[in-house]
């Protein structure tokens, strides 16, 4: 069985890994309707983590649940591994403020 990846909301520009992901490996990408379609990973994703489900450009909002969670610190492409050394946060006290 193909493992997955959740995309929340259609807005998002990242998905949820369902499973631990290997890098280089293919994912079906679902959301709540069902398939979204199909992605290489270009690195690891641990369950619960996030991958980029297209490029995101440096200081580009991050998107999970339709909503900012963050901003690109670097450029991040697509099946890129998505978390703390690449986004800076928008959830957490003291972190820019995303308009």
């Amino acid at each position: 069985m193909m493992k997955r990846a959740m995309r929340i909301s259609p807005d998002d520009n990242t998905a949820t890994a369902l499973n631990d992901i290997d890098a280089g490996e293919t994912i079906s990408l679902v959301s709540k309707s069902g398939p979204v379609g199909e992605m290489t990973t270009r690195q690891a994703v641990p369950f619960g983590h996030k991958v980029a489900v297209i490029d995101i450009k440096k200081g580009d909002k991050v998107l999970k649940y339709g909503e900012v969670i963050g901003l690109a610190t670097r450029p991040i492409s697509k099946g890129d591994y998505v978390h703390t050394h690449n986004v800076e946060s928008a959830l957490l006290p003291g972190t820019k403020e995303v308009k």
